[in-house]
């Protein structure tokens, strides 16, 4: 049996925002894409990090195999490896993704700011949430087909699924793990855009306090590394094995 990989796709995003990585992998793993809560069909799933640790126990085998996660993902997925323990989790893939905040004021700020976009959300249309979200200097440089593709993933889910997923899984709420990543025995991959200046100063960072940390940098690609450049996603994944 090919090895299990459970894929965990960012904010906004849906399991299809993963299709390219693995049709790259061409068949080296069994990949499992979920959607997260408050995504795509998973709309009315309870939003928070420790449920969202006991969706992926629930979908993956009973132990030895891969997670990965982009951006939010990325923080579910460092989230679950904890959880759920080294026994369990055997390797990890963080692709652009962060500990959280380690600073109570900012995340307290950080919170705030999300309670409002998710009141604000809730007031829109998804089509115009689409295209704010996709307007943010964080996207800048993204070629016209994948930023494309991204507006009609998004385009799947509805305001008040991600105004709930704002609520329980932002980054304002999250505890940070940024103290724990020391506890990480496991192979850990970070794989970040080079064009991504902020998530790759924090992968730099985390890097160093990981026993077991490898950094990838994905040259010409910004924050939405999997979806420009999916091939040398899926090749960190293999050869990060």
């Amino acid at each position: 049996m090919l090895p299990a990989l459970v894929l965990l796709h960012g904010f906004t995003q849906t399991r299809q925002s993963w299709r390219r990585t693995a049709q790259a992998l061409q068949g080296r793993y069994r990949a499992l894409v979920p959607d997260l809560p408050g995504h795509g069909q998973a709309l009315h799933r309870t939003a928070s990090f420790d449920a969202c640790a006991a969706y992926v126990r629930a979908l993956a085998p009973a132990r030895n195999f891969t997670l990965c996660g982009y951006s939010m993902g990325g923080r579910i997925a460092l989230h679950t490896a904890l959880a759920l323990g080294p026994e369990i989790v055997t390797r990890l893939v963080l692709v652009g993704a962060s500990p959280g905040l380690g600073d109570p004021a900012a995340r307290a700020e950080r919170r705030l700011a999300d309670d409002a976009l998710a009141d604000r959300l809730e007031t829109l249309d998804i089509e115009t949430f689409a295209r704010e979200w996709g307007a943010q200097p964080l996207f800048a440089g993204l070629p016209e087909r994948v930023a494309a593709a991204a507006y009609a993933d998004r385009l799947r889910n509805t305001p008040d699924g991600l105004a709930a997923a704002l609520r329980g899984l932002g980054t304002g709420v999250m505890e940070p793990l940024w103290d724990r990543l020391e506890q990480l025995a496991i192979p850990v991959t970070l794989v970040v855009g080079a064009r991504d200046e902020k998530f790759r100063g924090i992968a730099d960072a985390m890097v160093k306090r990981l026993p077991n940390g490898q950094l990838v940098v994905v040259e010409g690609a910004g924050h939405a590394v999997q979806l420009e450049s999916p091939t040398a996603v899926a090749d960190a994944l293999r050869t990060s094995a």
